[in-house]
């Protein structure tokens, strides 16, 4: 499943321009899909909320750098892309924050007393930027929203919490 060390590949394409993931060709037996967050209004409004799926990898660890293949294609001024790896049954393995050309990958719970809170603590953040919404600042909505989205990232299925925290050390 995970290749110990993980591999550094080459970006093989021009800066600015975003690798190609053939979603069509995709091999629907690979375990792990890389996903792309849709929270934009009309994707909700028009019921596409689900994650739009990359591409799909047979390892974690090319998943994961596929992750970081699609970062480097972003522009650094774009705001940054909630990127998640899901295992073949949409169970959260990693997210991580695309911009600037790398990934900030968020840190899983370790318990479900941490969970609790990081869900508290999310929930909290949404309900500030509801209000800043209110008052007329979108700006301060939408990054109050990010950092919620951000800590929901950290909410990584119990079957794989230990197993994402090891890569990212080994990543590291």
């Amino acid at each position: 499943m995970f290749d110990l060390p993980l591999p550094i590949h080459p970006s093989a394409f021009a800066r600015g321009v975003p690798p190609y993931f053939p979603s069509d060709d995709a091999d629907h037996t690979h375990p792990f899909s890389l996903t792309l967050s849709r929270r934009a209004p009309a994707d909700l409004m028009l019921g596409r909320a689900a994650p739009l799926v990359l591409a799909r990898f047979a390892t974690l660890s090319d998943a994961m750098q596929g992750a970081i293949d699609h970062a480097e294609g972003i522009a650094p001024d774009t705001a940054p892309k909630l990127l998640a790896i899901l295992d073949r049954d949409e169970r959260l393995v990693l997210a991580g924050a695309a911009s600037n050309h790398a990934v900030a990958w968020c840190h899983p719970v370790t318990s479900a007393v941490e969970a609790r809170d990081v869900v508290s603590d999310a929930s909290q953040l949404r309900a500030q930027a509801g209000r800043a919404a209110a008052w007329g600042e979108p700006d301060l909505a939408q990054r109050l929203r990010h950092r919620a989205d951000l800590l929901d990232g950290r909410l990584v299925d119990p079957l794989w919490r230990a197993f994402a925290a090891r890569a990212l050390q080994v990543a590291a």
